[in-house]
């Protein structure tokens, strides 16, 4: 499988089980009136060849991760460039990518270490409805 995605289109992979994830991306919709954002589960086909692409593990879900292009950023990273993207007063948390990544990257560890206990997860990925089915490359 070969993926043809317009590279102005930023793509947000998420673990699909995750209940924070889901809801990070549940986040993000409304805040992106444009729909310029695309979204796939790590767990997808998609998600995997993206992955694969970008020399990142496909074994191990413990990030979020947004591709730009040819840029690809994890983590606190990806939530920086995420919240740039939001616009707006979301944009403020975009400051966070000057702060020393190990920081940043260590707290957002903590966070992921502890999602499903915290959070709960789904016994199967998340299935888009309405207009935000399209946003989705499955």
């Amino acid at each position: 499988m070969s993926l043809e995605i317009p590279a102005e289109n930023p793509i947000v992979l998420f673990d699909g089980v995750c209940n924070l994830c889901n809801g990070f991306v549940q986040f993000i919709v409304p805040r992106d009136p444009d729909g310029k954002i695309r979204f796939a589960s790590l767990q997808s086909d998609v998600g995997q060849e993206l992955l694969e692409a970008h020399d990142l593990p496909t074994d191990t879900l413990e990030s979020i991760v947004l591709i730009e292009g040819e840029d690809c950023y994890v983590k606190s990273g990806a939530v920086a460039r995420i919240a740039a993207h939001l616009g707006g007063v979301y944009a403020l948390l975009s400051a966070l990518r000057y702060l020393p990544r190990p920081i940043r990257d260590r707290a957002y560890d903590f966070v992921a270490a502890r999602r499903y206990r915290w959070f709960g997860q789904k016994d199967q990925c998340m299935m888009p409805t309405g207009d935000v089915r399209s946003r989705f490359l499955e």
